[in-house]
């Protein structure tokens, strides 16, 4: 009689590879849940780059759409060596003619020299005032003096250092030649009113107006370079500055004097056409990102038969439609353009809009009529189409809107996936513990009806013996 055998266990199966089987076949639909969630991160991901590009859009739209967009104007100079200027937006078109008399400059002065070199300069008081020098007078400005305390053995470089200290709008410096050592002081500023004083308020030799001491480095000093306004006339009429820039001579004009000039200068202001035009180029590369991406998006091949991410996508298609009707729509604000194509920006196959720069640049010439058509705020047909792309976009990036319920969306659907690869999961490992328990008892039963068969054939084989 034949007896059952298998390697490990009492029966003649595979057990293991019953039991993996068993659990791949459960754990099947798994396949299907992991690349729905692969397609749902790359949806995701999707409409995350989506988001980003009509935030450009937004962006490149908020400067034809605002009132600051068109008011940029340029400002040249017939001389940059001489003088160079700029202009805020909004500035109104003129020219008027500049002449530098002179620039601003910081005052300057210098000590008599100093023996013996190294030597102390004897103890006292310093004291340093900014203000205004009018001839030999001086007229402390609304700060506070700094009064600088000179030890019994501070040399002229120690001087300088606590001087630099104090920070006290001068700076200092020693100069050492074959006469001795001279105490050097600048203003930090240019101007009239940023002029300097430097006293001797105390001496120790009890006399601070004398050339002994520390007296010495204030008396016989020398003022090489008195503090100045730069000078100029505009038109013909007088103006100065504590600086070499002029902020407020005109109202919306900065002009800067370089040099002193030898003829008049003319600043120009003029409406900056530049960049309006590059802001239109903007929203129109900003615009073709964003459908190129869609169309990526949303396409079918019918030669593979394979459609794109977001094919069939009814919401995806309602936001490519929503943007091409608006950016192709009717405006009624300006008199004279009323789409886009009349200034050259044309629709082409595909959604893509295209900008012939010849029609454009003669269009630019109405400058008010193409503000209207992008940037008018009355209701209805009259809106700009720029306006009404903005509160389009507005929209779509809110916290409520588009983009925020779609990304919901799938994250949501993301986590039903989790949920139900988590089921699946558990449910093959409840699965495979059972099966192992099934087998393993089987195993047992096997295993006696085994040794059952063994004795029996033993005994079979002994009664044959004895039936001899």
């Amino acid at each position: 009689m034949a007896t059952m055998s298998s390697p490990g266990i009492g029966s003649n199966l595979d057990v293991k590879s019953i039991v993996t089987q068993l659990v791949a076949l459960e754990r099947k639909p798994l396949g299907k849940l992991q690349l729905a969630a692969t397609t749902v991160q790359a949806k995701i991901s999707a409409f995350g780059q989506i988001k980003s590009l009509v935030s450009a859009l937004s962006d490149a739209i908020g400067k034809l759409s605002s009132v600051t967009g068109w008011n940029g104007v340029s400002a040249s100079s017939s001389d940059t060596s001489s003088v160079t200027a700029s202009a805020v937006g909004g500035t109104q078109p003129t020219a008027f003619s500049v002449e530098v008399q002179s620039l601003a400059k910081a005052q300057s002065t210098y000590s008599m020299p100093l023996l013996p070199v190294g030597g102390a300069i004897g103890a006292g008081t310093l004291r340093l005032e900014i203000g205004q020098w009018g001839g030999a007078v001086f007229t402390p400005g609304g700060g506070t003096p700094v009064d600088l305390t000179v030890s019994a053995t501070d040399t002229v470089s120690d001087v300088a250092g606590k001087i630099n200290g104090a920070n006290a709008g001068v700076t200092a410096t020693v100069l050492s030649d074959a006469s001795g050592e001279r105490l050097l002081i600048s203003g930090k500023n240019t101007g009239l009113a940023a002029g300097f004083k430097l006293s001797v308020t105390s001496d120790a030799d009890g006399n601070p107006t004398d050339a002994m001491g520390l007296s010495r480095l204030v008396n016989g000093s020398v003022t090489n370079q008195a503090a100045v306004n730069a000078a100029a006339t505009i038109n013909g009429i007088s103006v100065s500055s504590a600086t070499n820039t002029f902020a407020s001579s005109v109202a919306g004009v900065t002009f800067i004097a370089v040099k002193q000039t030898t003829a008049p200068v003319t600043i120009t202001i003029a409406k900056d056409t530049s960049t309006v035009k590059k802001n239109i180029e903007d929203f129109v590369k900003a615009y073709n990102d964003i459908n190129g991406v869609l169309n990526e998006a949303t396409k079918y091949d019918q030669a593979t038969k394979t459609g794109g991410l977001l094919q069939g996508d009814s919401t995806t298609l309602a936001l490519q439609n929503a943007l091409r009707a608006a950016a192709q729509s009717l405006s009624t604000g300006s008199s004279v353009f009323q789409r886009l194509s009349d200034i050259g920006i044309s629709a082409l196959r595909g959604g893509n809009l295209e900008i012939d720069s010849t029609k454009l640049s003669k269009a630019m010439e109405k400058m008010d009529e193409i503000k209207a058509l992008f940037s008018s705020t009355t209701p209805g047909s009259a809106e700009g189409i720029a306006v009404r792309l903005k509160g389009l976009t507005k929209t779509l990036l809110d916290s409520t809107g588009f983009f925020k319920i779609k990304d919901d969306n799938l994250k949501r659907s993301l986590d039903n996936n989790a949920k139900d690869q988590a089921r699946v999961n558990d449910k093959a490992t409840r699965m495979e513990a059972a099966l192992n328990r099934r087998y393993s008892a089987l195993d047992v039963q096997l295993t006696g009806l085994n040794s059952l068969n063994s004795y029996l054939s033993q005994q079979i084989t002994q009664w044959n013996k004895s039936s001899r």
